[in-house]
C-alpha cells in the first residue's frame, strides 16, 4: 500500500472543484480526495460518501472540471461495485 499526500498541484485542483461549485469550502477534504486520486492517476475511487463523492451529479461536475483543465475522467464507485465476493453470479 502506498500513502499519497497532497501537494500544490492537488490543492490547486481541489480549489478548482470548489470554484466550480462541485462542493463548498466546508468539504474541501472531499474535493482533495478526488484531486489526489486524479493527480496520482488512480483508476477508480471507492467511497461510501454519497453526498459529496459517489453522486452522479457530483461525478459529472468533478469530470467537467477535470476535462476543462486538461485532466482525464475519473471513475468513482462504491466499494460494493468493485469488490467481488463469493456470492457474485459471474464467479
Amino acid at each position: 500500500m502506498e500513502i499519497l499526500a497532497s501537494d500544490s498541484e492537488t490543492n490547486d485542483l481541489a480549489k478548482l472543484y470548489l470554484d466550480e461549485g462541485v462542493v463548498s469550502a466546508k468539504f474541501f477534504e472531499d474535493a482533495l480526495h478526488i484531486a489526489i486520486a486524479k493527480i496520482f492517476q488512480i483508476n477508480v475511487v471507492a467511497s461510501w460518501n454519497f453526498k459529496h463523492i459517489v453522486n452522479l451529479d457530483k461525478i459529472r461536475m468533478y469530470n467537467s472540471v477535470n476535462i476543462k483543465n486538461g485532466y482525464s475522467l475519473i471513475e468513482i464507485r462504491t466499494p460494493r461495485e468493485i469488490i467481488k465476493t463469493g456470492n457474485d453470479e459471474n464467479q
